[in-house]
């Protein structure tokens, strides 16, 4: 791990003993909820990469881990958050990061449940909403985002050229942080939720946020996606076409929802492969 990776700062410039704050460290491998692992897994090697677990500290004092991917060398990097699923900084979230990271990226996937559970350790999926996910305030989850990137623009990446994806419970967030953040310059939100309830931690759904995107958004949904009725895709895609021409919905009718989680029965290899050559192009197209 890189020295600069040892000693970051407290967003007010404080060095600080990480030891003392760090809430805890990343999940070895697939998290248990997911297990049996699927044959099609795909694994990206770390040739022409450095890649690996680092600490970032958050503008509350904790210092919570994360995966990072990114070329070899001392230049600076544009930028990806990437946002994982409700099952962690897992494996498949650690892929992703070395694939954007082959692309010249610099894709750095936080633990977002870090204060609120270990979710690689639990089995029930149902389990894991209740006790963890359901708990984490959307306001914790834009600021953290925001400690993320200043922690990448001080680290070899770019607070400018910024881009964020997400998957699965990410996908949503992805909508959220491109209204939160103007310097975000593209987003790509893969299969989140659009529409739901509110409460205390969720008080607004991406629908909500149609009107005040501060950068365009892809999104990625499949036709055959249980938990996210078409209706409401269309819903989204009506709120966009009003107030929002620079961002678009992708639906791939044979698909279902986690189409692009490869190490599941859900994978879906060409809407996965189709989808993910679009990201790198919006991006590309956005500046990124």
């Amino acid at each position: 791990m890189a020295t600069s990776d040892l000693n970051s700062l407290l967003p007010d410039g404080r060095p600080e003993n990480r030891r003392s704050f760090l809430l805890r460290k990343l999940a070895v491998g697939f998290a248990l909820a997911v297990r049996p692992i699927g044959a099609q897994t795909i694994t990206t090697d770390t040739k022409g990469l450095t890649a690996g677990e680092v600490q970032i500290p958050m503008a509350d004092g904790k210092i919570v881990p994360a995966y990072r991917a990114r070329p070899n060398g001392n230049g600076r990097f544009p930028t990806v958050l990437v946002v994982q699923e409700i099952f962690g900084v897992h494996e498949h979230i650690k892929d992703l990061c070395r694939r954007l990271a082959k692309s010249g990226y610099m894709a750095v996937a936080p633990e977002m449940f870090a204060r609120q559970g270990d979710v690689s350790k639990i089995e029930n999926v149902q389990e894991i909403i209740s006790t963890v996910v359901s708990k984490v305030p959307d306001t914790q989850v834009m600021s953290d985002l925001d400690s993320t990137v200043a922690w990448a623009a001080k680290n070899n990446g770019s607070g400018d050229r910024l881009a964020i994806a997400g998957f699965c419970w990410g996908g949503r967030i992805v909508w959220l942080y491109a209204a939160h953040n103007p310097k975000l310059i593209a987003g790509a939100a893969w299969y989140g939720r659009l529409e739901g309830e509110s409460n205390a931690m969720t008080p607004k759904n991406p629908i909500d946020y149609a009107a005040v995107l501060k950068a365009p958004v892809i999104g990625f949904y499949g036709g055959k996606d249980t938990g996210i009725s078409q209706e409401s895709i269309e819903r989204m895609r009506g709120s966009l076409k009003v107030v929002d021409d620079d961002s678009e919905i992708n639906v791939y009718p044979d698909a279902q929802h986690g189409f692009n989680a490869d190490y599941r029965p859900s994978y879906n290899k060409d809407a996965a492969q189709d989808a993910w050559k679009k990201m790198l192009a919006w991006f590309k197209k956005a500046g990124v």
